[in-house]
């Protein structure tokens, strides 16, 4: 039996007409429909056009739109004069012309939901594929259609829009940073916050806390700004992790926790500190071997479900590739999915890194660029990049006792620069220094 693709003729040109009849709500429509949402080419043309005038402060109005529709030669194939001047005859009333945008977002979205449902029968029958690499492109054409929103156009004069209403916003803040912050007021003014499709890479040697200042930063954002957040542990069970997170909540030490060393009072405290994780908006996910293409499979399931808007990877090393020619081209591969990966869900992700034993080797231990681990693509691909350096764990003579740098090595929108931070050791916390 033959199905009829979903369309409504008399919706779009509804939209159409409603534009030339009172052209200031093409600002309103512009929000939701693309020029794709028009299943007629004629139609996809004369709403392109349209919005190109508007773009270019050029007023709307019939003349204007068939003068340019004939300088481009396209108004025979737009359906000629007559056509055009039909559409404001076709509009029931323009009060409503979003009640008709939305037929037309929503028959436009049947659409890309049968195009990605013949998409994934061909991919399941396409044996060129092994079964992670098809389930993934599954989910990113699932994803294109079940993350259907209010979204601008993408012409350069929405893009250009936005950009001036971020700097606008930047210069009411006077500086102030306008990402998720930190908890660390230093480190925030430099960076100016986490922002959202950031891939920020945390890296250190062993020993010098990355576990532990990715963990306050998860704290800071879901204890007290209540923000969802996802911690995914390669390493650490979620067991371990809890106990960092209860002793730098409750100032207990992590030998007192494990020795059940504890008065009334610091059990209290404890209780109390795992009732507020246990209502806050955090995710620990501590399964092992996990693939590129399984955590993004699970990452866009959390954004989905909870929202997410930072992501956390302890460690990147950890992770499988696919690539299987070399652990260079997998770590590149990693790192590039990573970063898709912030821009494609517009959050936030922090992979914490190792780096190489070469930082060993030399007098100076205090790392740079060249010593990421195993890829120069985490360089190239990362936004900001973050070293922890402690001088008393080479020299323990030093004055700067309980001491880190964190150490902004590449800030693809602001300075390099250095902040020191308190490291709590027996709490595995981190403090901002007095001054």
């Amino acid at each position: 039996m033959f199905k009829q693709i979903p369309e409504s003729v008399e919706a779009e040109k509804a939209v159409l007409g409603a534009i030339l009849i009172a052209p200031d709500c093409i600002n309103e429509i512009v929000n939701v429909l693309e020029p794709k949402d028009f299943y007629r080419t004629a139609h996809r043309l004369i709403f392109t056009t349209l919005v190109a005038l508007e773009n270019e402060h050029i007023k709307i109005d019939y003349l204007t739109l068939v003068d340019r529709l004939d300088k481009t030669k396209k108004l025979e194939k737009a359906g000629g004069i007559a056509f055009i001047t039909s559409l404001v005859n076709v509009v029931p009333s323009v009060s409503n012309v979003m009640e008709y945008v939305k037929i037309v977002k929503e028959k436009s979205v049947r659409r890309d939901i049968i195009f990605a449902a013949e998409s994934i029968s061909a991919l399941a029958y396409d044996a060129n594929y092994d079964l992670p690499e098809t389930i993934d492109k599954v989910e990113s054409m699932l994803l294109s259609v079940t993350s259907v929103k209010d979204e601008k156009s993408s012409s350069i004069g929405n893009v250009a829009m936005e950009a001036l209403a971020s700097i606008e916003m930047m210069f009411e803040n006077k500086g102030e940073f306008i990402g998720l912050s930190t908890g660390f007021e230093d480190l925030d003014k430099i960076l100016l916050g986490l922002k959202k499709t950031d891939f920020i890479i945390l890296a250190a040697r062993p020993s010098m806390g990355k576990t532990a200042f990715a963990l306050n930063i998860a704290s800071f954002l879901v204890l007290v700004k209540k923000v969802p957040v996802a911690f995914f542990s390669l390493e650490m069970s979620s067991i371990q992790l809890m106990y960092r997170l209860y002793a730098s909540c409750a100032l207990i030490t992590t030998e007192q926790l494990s020795r059940g060393n504890l008065s009334e009072k610091e059990l209290a405290e404890i209780v109390d500190c795992s009732e507020k994780i246990a209502s806050s908006p955090f995710t620990i996910i501590d399964e092992v071997n996990l693939n590129i293409l399984e955590i993004r499979s699970k990452v866009r399931k959390l954004k989905k479900e909870k929202n997410i808007e930072l992501l956390i990877i302890d460690y990147i090393q950890l992770i499988q590739g696919t690539k299987k020619d070399s652990r260079y081209q997998e770590i590149s591969e990693i790192s590039r999915a990573l970063k898709l990966l912030a821009k494609e869900l517009d959050i936030t992700i922090i992979a914490i890194s190792q780096l190489s034993r070469s930082v060993e080797n030399r007098q100076s231990k205090r790392p740079v660029l060249s010593d990421l681990k195993e890829s120069g693509s985490l360089e190239q691909d990362a936004d900001i990049v973050m070293f922890l350096y402690r001088e008393d764990y080479y020299n323990p003579e030093t004055e700067r006792k309980d001491i880190t740098d964190i150490i902004i090595a590449k800030n693809r929108n602001g300075k390099v620069d250095t902040v020191p931070v308190f490291f709590h050791k027996e709490l595995l916390r981190f403090d901002t220094l007095i001054k």
